[in-house]
């Protein structure tokens, strides 16, 4: 009889004193854990000394079932049975992440992987371009490319992504008005053209004031009947392929993506562009501009003429590359003259 009130003894004091924590700990609790593997993470993190007390306790009260995935900040002295019911009561940390202006699917799957935010990037990839889960959000496209607003979120870890998806593609309705529709309307557009313009124009140019002065470029080409001619769009056609070097090959090469050979837009988003991009694909700048080239600061000079222009290219693009005995990379434009490739501006 001793023996047992010692044990209980011994059990009470384990669950009721109070751990040391002398600075913050950051507990990861991933799905799938036992309360036994649980205990011993927790007596390597210092944060109990005797493992079977808590398992025995947890098994006990049924809490064991209860324990909840997740990343949970400790920052004070928290007892053994504090503890478990945290970690029942699933108070843990969320996980911010910053989506950036013009990331594709791809890009988000992989940082949301990196953050822990998902388990699997191929799951995340996979859902983004099943039919049914599309159609359940009402999107009428292959994927999700596009409609994954870029914004600051909040997600717990190891979230379904399916709801992660569902967030993000929520976000994107809510920042889309009825008058963004009306206006892609009087411009002759459907809405999905909108979205694929504005990527275009995301992934040319991340200067506010240059958005729809780029729009105009290509909304001028389009009415023309002018191929777009963007190395975004081509770079995107070349998925894994492409290492960061566009070269005549890539241009030459047939894609529904290649803009230098094939007239109008891409098939699909090319990224998912932020909404400045969005109000340049629908209100671009009332200018007659049909090219631009980069100025190697991150802004551009825009031209009326392919004269004007294969100035400009000559100016930003053939001096610098001739003070850096560098061979010129040429193309033919749409009137059958070579003007010099614009450097690629796609994300890394």
């Amino acid at each position: 009889m001793s023996g047992l009130l010692i044990f209980g003894l011994l059990g009470f004091l384990e669950l009721y004193t109070p751990s040391s924590v002398e600075r913050e700990k950051e507990l990861r609790i991933p799905k799938g854990k036992t309360l036994r593997e649980i205990a011993l993470m927790l007596k390597e993190e210092g944060l109990i000394r005797t493992p079977f007390f808590f398992s025995l306790y947890g098994r006990i009260t049924k809490l064991d079932k209860e324990i909840k995935a997740g990343i949970y900040s400790i920052n004070h002295p928290i007892t053994p049975l504090q503890l478990l019911r945290s970690l029942k009561e699933g108070s843990q940390e969320t996980l911010r992440v910053v989506i950036p202006e013009g990331f594709t699917i791809k890009q988000i799957a992989e940082l949301l992987e990196k953050r822990g935010i998902i388990a699997s990037k191929e799951e995340f990839l996979k859902l983004a371009q099943d039919e049914d889960f599309l159609a359940s959000l009402d999107i009428k496209a292959p994927s999700v490319e596009g409609f994954l607003f870029p914004d600051t979120y909040n997600f717990s870890p190891q979230q379904d992504p399916k709801e992660v998806i569902k967030v993000m593609v929520n976000n994107f309705k809510s920042r889309w008005p009825k008058s963004f529709s009306e206006r892609a309307k009087e411009l002759g557009f459907g809405e999905y053209e909108i979205l694929i313009l504005a990527s275009i124009i995301e992934k040319e140019t991340a200067l506010k004031r240059e958005k729809p002065l780029v729009s105009a470029v290509f909304h001028n080409r389009l009415k023309k009947g002018i191929p777009l001619c963007a190395d975004p769009t081509v770079i995107y056609g070349l998925g894994e392929s492409f290492k960061g070097n566009l070269t005549r090959a890539h241009l030459r090469r047939p894609s529904p993506y290649n803009t230098y050979l094939k007239k109008g837009l891409p098939p699909t988003p090319i990224c998912n562009p932020g909404l400045q991009s969005i109000e340049a694909a629908l209100y671009p700048a009332p200018v007659p501009y049909l090219y631009f080239v980069s100025r190697n600061d991150g802004s551009h000079y825009f031209s009326r003429t392919l004269w004007e222009h294969n100035q400009a290219v000559f100016l930003f693009q053939t001096l610098r590359l001739k003070k850096q005995e560098k061979n010129p990379i040429l193309f033919p434009d749409e009137a059958g003259t070579s003007v010099r490739d614009r450097p690629n501006k796609a994300s890394e």
